[in-house]
């Protein structure tokens, strides 16, 4: 009994600075860690975005039964629907387009026409951000757009 009316309840300061410590370089190294995986984060996130984009742009020329266009400029590093605003192309991320006719695009204005009786001239883009890739497949008869 003696024993345990002495022993006093709590940390000692030394134990709390080693604590902290290794709370400190814990987080500093998962910091690092995880900083490689935000070019592939950006990466996804615009080939998301500009799917989306593009099948947007389909479905508002069926629905308006309007062309719409889908311009990807290759030199601002922009993308946008025709007469509406663009976004910007993540520094990090790499940009090519694989047309049916012209072949490889690697420069200038890209447009994507959606007719508003469905259908697209199809081709490929090619999203390229540090070790990952994406490849955005347009389907030339529904102008569908599957991610791989």
């Amino acid at each position: 009994m003696r024993g345990l009316i002495g022993k006093k309840n709590g940390f000692t300061l030394l134990e709390v600075i080693v604590v902290l410590t290794l709370m400190t370089l814990i987080l500093g190294l998962s910091t690092v860690y995880f900083a490689g995986f935000l070019p592939a984060a950006k990466l996804h996130a615009t080939g998301r975005e500009l799917a989306g984009l593009i099948r947007h742009a389909r479905s508002l020329a069926r629905l308006n039964e309007e062309t719409q266009t889908v311009v990807i400029d290759l030199d601002a590093r922009t993308y946008g629907l025709k007469g509406q605003g663009s976004k910007k192309i993540p520094p990090s991320v790499l940009i090519r387009i694989a047309d049916p006719v012209a072949g490889e695009v690697l420069q200038g204005k890209y447009p994507l026409v959606f007719q508003p009786a469905g259908g697209q001239a199809g081709g490929a883009i090619f999203l390229t951000g540090g070790k990952k890739k994406l490849r955005l497949d347009m389907d030339p008869v529904t102008g569908a757009v599957v991610i791989k």
